[in-house]
């Protein structure tokens, strides 16, 4: 640095490898560059005239911050803290897993659970009908009255439950399974059915699960009382989708079995599914099982698992979507599993040509007629030969809500037309089940009214006491054959019931031309009275008289089938008087007749003769009043019990009267 006090000027000369490059000029305060010259500061910029830090190194910014003991001390402590909270975290986790499978909050003991009514005993006046398909649930939705049972039902705690039979000796509880049935309590979804628990006593092995009293998908796309329009079917659908997500983000991962009757419908019409988890639980298909059964359930196995010679029991989540797919198109038709309309086939012919995979790929029809287009293409996605080309659940979601954007605009119109949609069907259901039941009621009452009187049934139904009445005036008629005792003895069993039931046959349709009533047929003895339970004055005795008549005519052309050259023999008794009548009994209750009356008239029948009407003074004393009955007098005969009798014959009737 070079000054000059005279000029009062001072020049900073910077050396660097003695070549001046600055000149400072001080009462300019400027800093002028040589022409010529380069300048490289090693900063990059010309230093500052303070240091950052200040020339005695005292700016508090610049001071070196240090940790005191008791601030490490804290940080120490503090970390060793949180190790342990976290170590007693994950060894309070675990011991509380061990303990729940250890508890075995699943398990369910025989003992506790009811057999339902509907299990032990089925009634039901139509046939049992059973599905092709194989459904494995529960319903008693019939078009036809016919009752349909594919799944046992219990009560556990009062609520009724669905009970699955394991087809296994025994269980043995290993960490997989206890860990399987602890997911099953753990997984809980509106579109899942509810794991109640499961019973390992054995020969009971079971699954117990919700039971939904609808049936399953299968029985209702089967049923054709009831009516589903695409709105329906959609919300249908989309359960089974909701259902899929929520499984397929689970613990569980897949189902590996779904199909229509794995589909089960409840109370409010949700469709919840079925039968998942508890792969090692469960046993594999019945073997016993035929054919047809065995591969109509593989309709809905994707062919990657079919080609497995053990596929996994749990399946894979693009096998539950090709599932998926022949149900859509089970749902869209109603036409039954893996429906095809050129070429019907056999369960097992349409599982062989799956499992082979020729070119094109065998698969279930698609009618654009009956479905939308968008429908039909997401079906053909779903069961690709190539999994990877198949959609998972939350793009199967994505599609359905695109393509269907109607149902999901109003969800109170989408319940209100569901819930109109179930009446309409219930109406329909219930005035078939009303017809059903008037004419069984018509037909019991016919029943009822040829074993007992009109009258007296009708107190019956009512729940009235019928009371014992007395009659003052009755006529009885008492008939057997003669030399029955020795037919019988010469013919088998089968022809003598023949030959009562077509005689007695022919004089039910004689009688019911009369106003009498059959009181009963004991062997070959045929007993009717008139004049009860509705009294008719004098008339009872015309009424048998004239039925008698009849009767004797009818015999003499009567034609025994295995003695058609055998005239039979038919002798009848008749008396008059007072008899009391009442219902006795109370398991096949019976009209019975009580009084001497009754046993005159026995013997009236018992001292008569082969084709001819023994009658006593009494009847003929009614029958005078009548004045057109031609009588004989036989005579006075002795009567077992009665003493000596005057009696007749009746001959026959004039036409005066």
């Amino acid at each position: 640095m070079v000054s000059s006090s005279r000029t009062r000027v001072q020049v900073l000369v910077l050396v660097l490898a003695v070549q001046i490059v600055l000149v400072y000029n001080s009462f300019e305060e400027q800093l002028t560059a040589v022409p010529g010259t380069v300048l490289h500061w090693l900063s990059g910029k010309v230093p500052p005239d303070v240091p950052v830090c200040g020339f005695k190194n005292d700016n508090p910014l610049c001071l070196t911050k240090t940790i005191t003991i008791h601030q490490m001390v804290f940080i120490v402590v503090f970390f060793i803290f949180t190790m342990a909270l976290t170590f007693a975290v994950f060894i309070y986790r675990r011991m509380k897993l061990e303990k729940e499978l250890v508890a075995q909050l699943w398990r369910i003991s025989w003992d506790d659970m009811q057999m339902s009514n509907l299990d032990k005993v089925l009634r039901s006046s139509s046939r049992i009908t059973l599905s092709l398909k194989g459904s494995n649930y529960g319903s008693l939705m019939t078009a036809d009255g016919n009752v349909h049972i594919f799944a046992k039902t219990g009560y556990y705690k009062g609520n009724i439950v669905a009970i699955k039979y394991v087809n296994k000796k025994r269980i043995e509880l290993n960490r997989k399974v206890l860990f399987e049935l602890k997911h099953m309590r753990d997984v809980q979804n509106e579109h899942l059915t509810r794991f109640v628990g499961a019973c390992i006593d054995p020969p009971n092995i079971c699954i117990i699960t919700e039971y939904c009293p609808r049936g399953s998908l299968q029985d209702i796309l089967e049923n054709d009382s009831i009516t589903l329009d695409w709105m329906f079917k959609y919300s249908l659908i989309n359960d089974i989708v909701k259902g899929m997500v929520f499984l397929h983000n689970s613990v569980i991962l897949s189902h590996g079995k779904l199909k229509s009757s794995n589909c089960v419908v409840d109370t409010r019409f949700v469709l919840k599914i079925t039968d998942y988890g508890l792969s090692s639980f469960q046993s594999e298909s019945d073997s016993g099982s035929s054919a047809h059964a065995f591969y109509a359930q593989k309709l809905w196995m994707a062919p990657e698992l079919l080609r497995m010679e053990c596929p996994p029991p749990q399946g894979t989540q693009k096998g539950d979507v090709y599932s998926f797919g022949i149900i859509l198109q089970e749902v869209a038709l109603r036409r039954g599993g893996f429906y095809l309309e050129s070429n019907p086939l056999s369960p097992k012919e349409i599982v062989d040509r799956v499992i082979l995979g020729e070119w094109p790929c065998l698969r279930p029809t698609v009618d654009h007629q009956s479905h939308s287009p968008e429908l039909g293409q997401l079906m053909q996605r779903c069961w690709a030969e190539e999994p990877t080309e198949r959609p998972d659940f939350n793009h199967i979601r994505h599609m359905l809500r695109k393509h269907n954007k109607e149902s999901r605009s109003n969800i109170l119109d989408n319940l209100l037309s569901r819930m109109e949609q179930y009446a309409n069907n219930l109406e329909e259901l219930v005035e078939e089940r009303t017809q059903a039941y008037h004419e069984e009621k018509r037909k019991a009452e016919a029943l009822l009214y040829q074993i007992l009187p009109h009258s007296v049934a009708e107190q019956l139904k009512q729940g009235q006491l019928v009371q014992a009445e007395a009659f003052d005036s009755v006529t009885i008629y008492f008939s057997d054959i003669v030399g029955f005792t020795a037919l019988s003895a010469e013919s088998t069993p089968m022809e003598v019931v023949t030959l009562l039931n077509d005689l007695y046959t022919c004089f039910d349709a004689i009688i019911d031309n009369f106003d009498v009533y059959k009181v009963e047929t004991i062997g070959d003895a045929y007993m009717v009275v008139s004049g009860l339970p509705v009294r008719n004055g004098k008339l009872h005795g015309r009424e048998v008289t004239r039925m008698a008549l009849a009767l004797l005519s009818a015999v003499r052309t009567f034609k025994i089938q295995h003695r058609p050259d055998q005239q039979l023999k038919l002798r009848i008794g008749i008396h008059s008087g007072p008899v009391c009548a009442g219902v006795v009994g109370l398991k096949m209750p019976r009209y019975c007749l009580f009084g001497d009356t009754v046993n005159t008239s026995s013997r009236m029948e018992s001292t008569g003769e082969a084709l001819k009407i023994h009658v006593s003074a009494a009847t003929r004393d009614v029958l005078m009043d009548f004045n057109c009955f031609q009588l004989e007098l036989r005579g006075s005969i002795e009567i077992k019990g009665k003493g000596k009798m005057t009696t007749y014959w009746l001959l026959g009737e004039t036409d005066s009267q």
